[in-house]
């Protein structure tokens, strides 16, 4: 019989978009993919190089289950470089990704029945790693004429004495957008320890990000390489922990994932130290291809009431053409022959949305909003 845990776990739309997308190249079909966030740039050549000699001088066996020490001293070096923040290189666990740096989080974090408080809309796969190791997802819904920022009010009135955690995004998948500094630090201010998720960090083209070390101690920081450093097939993430949850997240660490690939790390190191050139340049065109799409799907009716400056992603309202944003997006899919995620995907409050990426070549956006606006013309 299959555990009540795996058989209840939803399933993650946006690959179901892709895999039918998969069907349709299959047959032949030219897809255009706007539906996944994964950078289309190639890895910095620095960090390829870092991770070849890596295995060529013999760096292919376990490390320190909490990561090499050069790169953790690493992650605390550019932690302050950027922030202004002090980081204890024992206080960073490098993990495989961010993804297994959230699930041992929560690991530590929580009991059965306790309570985060999650964004909606938010990422998709945020409840069910909280639901997997026993907790309750806490929704606080958000609105579009606040560019999906949490409001502090709303956040109050949703704090139990079971609630753990207030999980942020910043900037966010699916919405692009950053959270201000204000409501950062009166959120800090609230109690719960916060779980911020700043993997788009370094992808902003409007405003400024920051972490939220900058505003308390009581914090979780999940960050990672795959996203700035196109660097999503390593696997390398990170999470910075306050002092009192280091030995908890290194035995899970121990246990279930023992260490991370050890070129990986060292392909991390040069990542930080030598890539940021790389990152600019990656930056600068995102941010042409943001400032074309948001302008195309404004032109075609589709509503961006507060345009996104972070990440690669345009959350636009279709909710004039659909209130079934996932009957809509694989109708887009069948007969325009573009690959978009549907807003269910990210919560109720996301319905009659859709994600739009901007992870891919200019010259295919371009395609892509042309076949988009001939959709909605027929």
């Amino acid at each position: 019989m299959i555990a009540k845990r795996a058989d209840e776990m939803t399933s993650f739309i946006v690959m179901d978009v892709l895999e039918r997308a998969s069907v349709l190249e299959r047959d032949g079909i030219d897809i255009v993919h706007l539906e996944v966030g994964e950078p289309d740039f190639d890895t910095p050549e620095c960090v390829k190089k870092a991770a070849c000699q890596a295995i060529s001088d013999g760096h292919t066996h376990y490390t320190h289950s909490l990561g090499l020490m050069e790169l953790r001293e690493a992650i605390a070096a550019y932690y302050d470089e950027t922030y202004g923040v002090t980081v204890n290189p024992h206080r960073v666990m490098v993990t495989q990704g961010t993804s297994p740096a959230i699930f041992s989080v929560f690991s530590t974090l929580l009991e059965s029945g306790d309570e985060v408080i999650i964004s909606d809309p938010g990422y998709a796969c945020y409840p069910n790693f909280i639901k997997f190791v026993g907790g309750v997802p806490v929704r606080v819904p958000t609105a579009e004429a606040d560019g999906f920022q949490y409001r502090v009010s709303e956040i109050e009135k949703r704090l139990t004495q079971k609630t753990k955690a207030i999980f942020l995004n910043s900037p966010s998948n699916p919405t692009g957008n950053l959270l201000s500094t204000d409501r950062m630090e009166r959120i800090a201010q609230l109690g719960p320890a916060i779980v911020s998720d700043e993997i788009y960090h370094g992808l902003v083209y409007e405003g400024e990000e920051h972490t939220m070390l900058e505003f308390t101690d009581n914090a979780f920081i999940l960050n990672g390489f795959s996203k700035l450093f196109a660097m999503t097939g390593l696997r390398l993430g990170y999470v910075i922990a306050p002092e009192a949850f280091m030995r908890p997240l290194q035995k899970i660490q121990q246990n279930f994932f023992i260490s991370v690939n050890a070129s990986a790390q060292m392909a991390g190191i040069a990542a930080l130290k030598h890539a940021k050139e790389d990152t600019l340049r990656m930056r600068e065109i995102y941010n042409k291809r943001r400032l074309y799409m948001i302008e195309r799907l404004k032109k075609m009716g589709l509503g961006i009431t507060v345009p996104p400056t972070g990440a690669f992603y345009v959350f636009a309202n279709a909710k004039h053409i659909s209130m079934d944003s996932y009957k809509l997006a694989f109708d887009i899919l069948e007969k325009a022959h573009v690959g978009v995620t549907p807003g269910i995907d990210f919560g109720e409050n996301a319905e009659g949305y859709l994600r739009f990426s901007y992870a891919n070549s200019m010259e295919n956006i371009e395609k892509g909003m042309d076949r988009l606006e001939a959709y909605l013309k027929g």
